[in-house]
């Protein structure tokens, strides 16, 4: 304490200013009652107070945009123009409360940077490499040309307008501004895709791989464009710089993701990747920023680079994906959009007009030179007209990259605050109209099933090749549906060909994946347990039964995309569809997947064939019998229940197919309501009712081999239909049901009021039942209902 300062101080004898941090947080409104706001002089209350007020103007004004089609993107960038200089913020109100000291700008701009590098990082994350190097050549060819083709002509207008006078700054200006406007970003058109519902779309398949193309033509061509100006300006810090860079990826590649793939491999099959890896590899995304900010580069490069280091998708990609997304999507990445268009100043943009004149035409140029490139492309690849110009404006889609790179070189200052109003405006504009565009020319729905034929199995050939798409999310689901399947009596004279599709969530990753499984495929993916199964199916029937399997990986809400199109693809005539509840041995509910729910309703409203959904009330693997044994006696017991409609004249069809088997008993019993509730009308469903019933009522029309019974039970309303069906269910090991959905009859009148799950119809809603006491296998079938409509 006593010791006298050193006399040789740095700065001579001149005052040293070394400024502290003040206080962070406030003690509230009550430290000044005066003027209670002086609270917001601090940084955390006026950094929360900003936070919120971009989160709520955001979300309120894309609530009342988003009927007009407008993405939630756009409507932050609006969040911004409302708040910046051009409206809002002229307020002295407004600009006082938030904005006027520059330590609170400060603060909040680096909150939405530092949300940006972790969404970057995540959007690595999800980014699957490999559907570069696997894309088709029409990809590939479009993926450069969505590059090559925007830089060209920019770069020509970039000379033809170019000055002798005109000095160095405005050049790298206009160069940049180019480059970017020719970019095509990956994360941008995953999310532009997402939010339009087409992300496993033929479309989006196909602008996926070509976009990744594109992201890692334009990752190489910004490391040689950087690297070959460094080695301009300083040879010894660009050899040092690049040396730098090299030796990063290799580590992060042959070091660092064979790491996580240990973790990955050390984390038991079902059990979550501990807290501890998700910790240290989220610091890790945030060294590499620091690493590649350290020699020269952008930090957005290194937590992204790293990013595609990380394996996607579960256990680990999907780890990270969840415990990370929801925040960073939800706030940070919110913050990010509106605070830097809130930058915008549009009285700026008309002080130089030459820039400004600039602007507006590399921007309009280098986005028709995508656009025109892009769609002869693929127009000359016989895309259809519609889809081609959607393609083309998909592509040429720009979002939260561009408006990164854009606020990065204002923050460095080379570029102008007139060009970066012009180019986040250009940003905006297409964010806005694009969207818009696109849902007017493409619409997967309409046209998909256009002018497509019948394809049910009461218009099959009675010994036609039956076509069926066997759909699994579950390993339990397998073995019922192969009973099920070997119920249908395939023979080599009536051959029987299996899809069989184990449909898996999309997680950690944005790229959807399609697998085509091959024979005797060796491979740790968890569906070929299942594949195996059906594989087994196949040789125990060797000369009736073909199998061909498949896993589509996707998100829930588009699952039955990949079902209708392969349905389609295949020609299949018959869906079976598991249904999203598992029961325990008690017979109440074990599991429920309403996703998977979501997913059967979806494929009923759009399947282009008949759909059935299995319901199995055995209990897996408890010692339970099958629908079927080996035995040369009859062994499995069917009953069909039929009131009447097209959707029980296909589960008869079902039924009478089965029926060929000669270890299948078949009992039909037709609810029917007596004369006195029913009436003596005879319309056309009730003639094509009692012409499929006729050969049925005749035992040994259908075959002599066959064993079919014929049974009546009168119901004149619901509760006497239940009762009959009640005492009748523990008589069968399966019951066929149509599902009749929005037909009314006298038989069930009632029914429908307490009916659960209308996508079973009112009968096979009472046999799903948890108050059924039975372990029952439910069939409830619909005929083909998008045709029926009539709606192309």
């Amino acid at each position: 304490m006593g010791d006298a300062p050193p006399t040789d101080l740095p700065y001579g004898n001149k005052t040293l200013e070394v400024c502290f941090p003040g206080e962070v947080e406030s003690a509230g409104i009550w430290e000044n009652l005066s003027y209670p706001s002086v609270f917001l002089s601090y940084p955390l209350p006026r950094l929360e107070l900003q936070i919120l007020l971009t989160f709520l103007c955001s979300h309120i004004i894309y609530l009342i945009v988003k009927p007009l089609g407008i993405t939630f993107f756009a409507t932050q960038m609006f969040a911004g123009l409302l708040l910046g200089h051009t409206v809002l913020g002229k307020l002295d109100t407004v600009n006082e409360l938030l904005f006027s000291q520059v330590s609170g700008i400060e603060i909040i701009d680096t909150t939405g940077l530092f949300g940006f590098v972790i969404f970057l990082f995540l959007m690595g994350v999800k980014m699957d490499l490999r559907v570069a190097f696997r894309s088709t050549k029409r990809a590939a060819v479009i993926g450069f040309i969505s590059i090559l083709a925007p830089i060209t002509v920019g770069l020509i207008i970039f000379t033809a307008f170019k000055k002798p006078e005109q000095s160095n700054e405005v050049n790298l200006e206009r160069l940049l501004g180019t480059t970017i406007e020719s970019l095509t970003s990956f994360s941008v058109i995953a999310c532009l895709l997402s939010e339009l519902n087409i992300l496993n779309s033929e479309l989006g398949r196909l602008a996926l791989s070509a976009s990744a193309i594109a992201d890692v033509g334009t990752l190489i061509l910004v490391f040689v464009f950087s690297s070959m100006a460094k080695w301009a300006k300083a040879p010894s810090v660009a050899a040092v710089n690049t040396a730098a860079s090299i030796a990063f990826v290799v580590i992060l590649f042959f070091v660092f993701r064979p790491m996580m793939f240990w973790v990955i491999k050390t984390t038991p099959e079902g059990k979550p990747i501990k807290e501890v890896y998700i910790v240290l590899i989220v610091m890790v995304a945030i060294g590499c920023s620091i690493f590649t900010h350290f020699f020269g580069d952008s930090p957005l490069v290194g937590a992204f680079v790293f990013g595609l280091a990380v394996p996607d998708g579960p256990p680990l990609g999907s780890a990270l994906v969840d415990k990370l997304e929801c925040f960073v999507n939800g706030v940070f990445l919110a913050v990010f959009t509106t605070t830097s268009t809130m930058r915008v100043d549009v009285k700026s943009m008309m002080e130089n007009r030459s820039r400004f004149l600039f602007s507006i035409i590399f921007v309009c140029v280098t986005f028709l030179a995508k656009v025109i490139s892009c769609f002869m492309v693929t127009f000359w690849s016989l895309m259809p007209l519609k889809d081609s110009l959607a393609f083309a404006l998909i592509m040429s889609s720009k979002g939260i990259v561009e408006l990164s790179y854009f606020c990065s070189f204002i923050d460095n200052k080379i570029m102008s605050k007139a060009t970066f109003s012009v180019l986040v405006l250009g940003i905006l504009v297409n964010s806005t109209i694009v969207p818009l565009l696109v849902k007017l020319l493409y619409d997967p729905d309409l046209r998909r099933y256009a002018g497509y034929e019948k394809r049910t199995l009461m218009h099959l050939k009675p010994d036609s090749e039956l076509r069926v798409l066997a759909c699994t999310h579950r390993s339990e689901n397998v073995s019922t549906i192969i009973e099920l399947l070997d119920l249908t009596c395939p023979a080599k004279e009536s051959p029987q060909v299996v899809f069989a599709l184990h449909i898996v969530e999309l997680k950690g990753r944005d790229s959807p994946v399609f697998i085509a499984h091959q024979k005797n495929e060796n491979s740790a993916l968890s569906s070929l347990e299942n594949i195996f199964a059906y594989n087994q199916y196949e040789q125990n029937n060797w000369d009736s039964v073909t199998v061909h399997a498949f896993t589509a990986i996707s998100p829930p809400k588009l699952m039955h995309e990949d079902i209708c199109i392969m349905a389609l693809n295949k020609q299949t005539s018959f869906i079976i569809l598991p249904f999203h509840r598992k029961f325990s041995i008690d017979g109440s509910i074990e599991d429920e997947n309403s996703a998977m729910r979501n997913v059967n309703c979806s494929v009923l409203d759009q399947a282009p064939c008949s759909v059935g959904i299995l319901i199995d009330r055995r209990v897996a693997d408890r010692g339970r019998k099958t629908l079927k044994t080996s035995s040369r006696m009859p062994t499995c017991s069917i009953g069909m229940l039929f009131i009447g409609g097209k959707d029980d004249r296909e589960a008869l069809t079902l039924a009478k197919r089965m029926a060929r088997d000669p270890q299948v008993n078949l009992t039909v019993i037709r609810l029917i309501a007596d004369h006195h509730h029913s009436g003596n009308i005879m319309d056309w469903d009730g003639i094509l009712d009692s012409e499929i019933l006729k050969d049925v009522k005749q035992k040994n029309e259908v075959g002599n081999s066959c064993n079919i019974m014929y049974a009546e039970e009168v119901s004149n309303d619901g509760p006497q239909a239940a009762g009959v069906i009640r005492s009748i269910v523990n008589n069968y090991d399966l019951i066929i049901v149509g599902r009749r959905y929005g037909v009314e009859s006298v038989q069930t009148m009632g029914l429908a009021e307490w009916c659960e799950f209308p996508e079973l119809g009112v009968v096979g809603d009472l046999l799903a039942s948890t108050d059924l006491n039975s372990s029952v296998s439910v069939l409830v079938v619909q005929q083909q209902y998008y045709v029926e409509l009539g709606r192309h």
